[in-house]
């Protein structure tokens, strides 16, 4: 095969058509969207809920006509089916063996596993849920075409805020459709940056006409949206999953139309009120300030300033005198010291000593004092009460001899 020696177009279909026989049968799920009988055989469309993804479903062995009760629209099925190529228009289709209804209990269980799934993954924490804005510039509404929710949510919002601007998507809330339309307006109004917060309303149902919000898609795509997204199912005794995945959940379209917008009959008041306890305690904080600076100017050190200057120059004054009484008591004091110690240096002073008429001897040769005779060199100097006298050693006695002299001269 190549492109000089290509393959017929019947041997392309033929061996598609036997591959697909390899295949065998297989069990799928999905949601009828249209029946439709032709003698008796029955053709089918089978959705995928969460994709834009469907095919044909042939019925030649009395499968759907067993069901019970009988199919209708937007039923959910489980099938036995094998694939079945046509050579001639190259199109392909299951043929069904068995079709098996979902139960409601069936679906119940589905959606608690899918629920845990989805817990577990974090999905419902609280701290993932973004707050709602305040005084939004734009909601994004989503919700069935002409429905009582749009209304509900509408009259109410704009009852609380008459500015409130809404981007309105009108979409199928229930069927086959309502995943893909929810999910497309849901990415339409999350691009939008003027919307800052998006309502998804519907007026309530049966568990069955509710299933599309309890879609894994749909929940995990209001889990990824970067604005706030309201749920608004009106249906309390089942929950939709995505009660639980949206950042603020409200029982009816009529409470989330009060929810996403201030009252602002309300706010109005509240501002009223602050602007009366603002001004009151202003008045209240001026009297107050006031009073407190006429009682500082009525004080005598404002009113008199000076007084307070001459009360510290008097006590600067006695200060000054005591200073000076101190110091002059103290001066006299050490001059009487001082006088008394220049006495008592004079009395000890040896020029005293010299002036009673004694002499100082010192050796000549070494300088030295002498006490005793007989350490006297040569010469010697005298030292008197006024000048000095050299002489020379002619001889020298002890205290002894000088004693026995004086006796002998006695």
């Amino acid at each position: 095969m190549s492109a000089e020696n290509p393959w017929p177009l019947r041997v392309v279909s033929k061996k598609i058509g036997d591959w697909l026989a390899r295949l065998g049968e297989v069990w799928t799920e999905g949601q009828i969207t249209e029946i439709s009988h032709r003698g008796r055989t029955v053709y089918l469309t089978l959705r995928d809920p969460s994709a834009e993804v469907s095919m044909r479903v042939v019925d030649f062995t009395g499968a759907v006509a067993a069901c019970d009760p009988p199919l209708r629209d937007g039923a959910q099925v489980v099938i036995r089916a094998q694939a079945q190529w046509w050579d001639k228009n190259g199109s392909l289709s299951l043929h069904v063996r068995e079709i098996r209804q979902v139960g409601l209990g069936e679906l119940l269980a589905r959606l608690e596993r899918l629920k845990k799934l989805l817990a577990a993954e974090g999905l419902f924490a609280a701290d993932r849920k973004k707050p709602l804005p305040f005084l939004p510039y734009r909601i994004g509404l989503i919700t069935g075409r002409a429905s009582d929710a749009m209304r509900d949510v509408l009259k109410n919002a704009k009852a609380r805020l008459p500015s409130a601007d809404f981007a309105v998507r009108e979409v199928a809330v229930q069927g086959p459709r309502a995943v893909t339309e929810v999910c497309a307006a849901l990415a339409e109004l999350d691009r939008d940056p003027d919307v800052e917060v998006i309502v998804i309303a519907r007026g309530g149902g049966s568990m069955e006409d509710l299933l599309p919000f309890s879609d894994e898609t749909l929940c995990r795509a209001v889990a990824e949206a970067v604005t706030p997204v309201v749920s608004a199912i009106g249906h309390e005794p089942d929950t939709p999953i995505l009660d639980y995945v949206a950042d603020w959940r409200a029982s009816t379209p009529t409470e989330a139309g009060k929810k996403v917008v201030p009252d602002l009959a309300e706010e109005q008041r509240g501002l009223n009120i602050s602007r009366t306890r603002l001004r009151q305690a202003l008045h209240a904080m001026l009297v107050r300030e006031s009073d407190g600076l006429a009682a500082m100017r009525a004080r005598p050190v404002l009113a008199r300033p000076e007084s307070m200057l001459e009360a510290r120059s008097e006590a600067v004054a006695n200060l000054v005198h005591r200073m000076r009484s101190r110091v002059g008591s103290r001066l006299e004091r050490s001059a009487d010291e001082l006088e008394h110690l220049r006495a008592r240096l004079r009395t000890l002073s040896p020029q005293s000593t010299l002036d009673r008429g004694y002499a100082i001897v010192t050796d000549t040769a070494s300088g030295a004092v002498l006490r005793d005779a007989a350490d006297a060199g040569e010469a010697v100097e005298v030292r008197l009460a006024a000048g000095a006298l050299r002489a020379a050693v002619v001889a020298t006695t002890t205290e002894q001899t000088a004693t026995d002299t004086t006796e002998d001269d006695a």
